[in-house]
């Protein structure tokens, strides 16, 4: 030592070769090594990240008693889905049934697939079941996922025979009141690229509807709620439907539950 400084010269920093008196780690293991021999997991019970394995869920995001113009009817939503973090197959449906009949459905096949952390894309084909109207396929392509500041989002574009086009937009939030209670606003808008008079539907903007629904989280598989809905028809839908004696507008009082398995 020198003027009150430390020698590093003699010192040596861990690393290199072990001693030759090192502990053998298989030394008490004799000779049986990690997925190899007779204590070995058979490939299908060997032990692999979870985003390997596949799932499968069923969620029910609307099943719901409505009430409006002085009628009541029921209301569904939700999908099925089965795969990987990564690749889905997946079985959207919403549709209305009053009277014990089915007056319309929307039911979709689709491939979903994740393309980042927060965002899928999906792909297949859409049917349509309406009361007096002719059914409709459709090829879908489209995006869900959860954008910036938590709202969630899911838009789909079709292409239908005939050169019928269309584009269904949907987002919705929610506003935590508790660790249970909270408020979800939501608003789903829907273009077309052609008339269709036998489904009542106009080219443009066809239709659109603002939700705002109180939910109770019982636990997270079990949500009942209820709300209200504002309902709109616009342009040559307007027409059509005052046409047919409906209105063009309407205010929707709902009852339901969230539920998911």
């Amino acid at each position: 030592m020198s003027g009150g400084g430390m020698d590093h010269g003699d010192m040596q920093m861990q690393g290199g070769s072990a001693p030759p008196d090192a502990r053998d780690p298989d030394a008490y293991s004799d000779g049986y090594v990690r997925n190899a021999g007779k204590y070995a997991l058979p490939p299908s019970d060997a032990l692999i990240m979870s985003d390997m394995h596949n799932f499968g869920s069923v969620n029910v995001d609307r099943f719901e008693y409505v009430r409006a113009r002085g009628e009541e009817w029921a209301a569904y939503e939700g999908e099925a889905w089965y795969g990987s973090t990564y690749n889905r197959l997946v079985i959207k449906a919403e549709g209305e049934v009053a009277s014990g009949k089915l007056q319309e459905s929307e039911t979709q096949l689709l491939w979903r697939h994740a393309v980042s952390t927060f965002w899928d894309t999906e792909l297949g084909v859409r049917f349509d079941h309406g009361q007096g109207a002719p059914n409709r396929e459709w090829l879908a392509f489209g995006f869900k996922g959860l954008a910036p500041y938590w709202f969630e989002v899911d838009a789909t574009a079709y292409v239908g025979p005939s050169g019928r086009t269309a584009l269904g937009l949907k987002a919705e939030y929610d506003i935590l009141l508790t660790q249970k209670l909270y408020l979800q606003p939501s608003v789903e808008v829907n273009l077309h690229g052609k008339d269709d008079e036998r489904w009542g539907i106009g080219s443009g903007l066809t239709d659109g509807t603002a939700g705002l629904r109180l939910k109770y989280e019982v636990t997270r598989q079990f949500v009942p709620y209820v709300g209200v809905e504002w309902s709109s028809k616009f342009g040559k839908t307007a027409d059509y439907a005052r046409a047919a004696g409906d209105s063009k507008q309407e205010t929707r009082f709902v009852a339901g539950l969230s539920f998911r398995f």
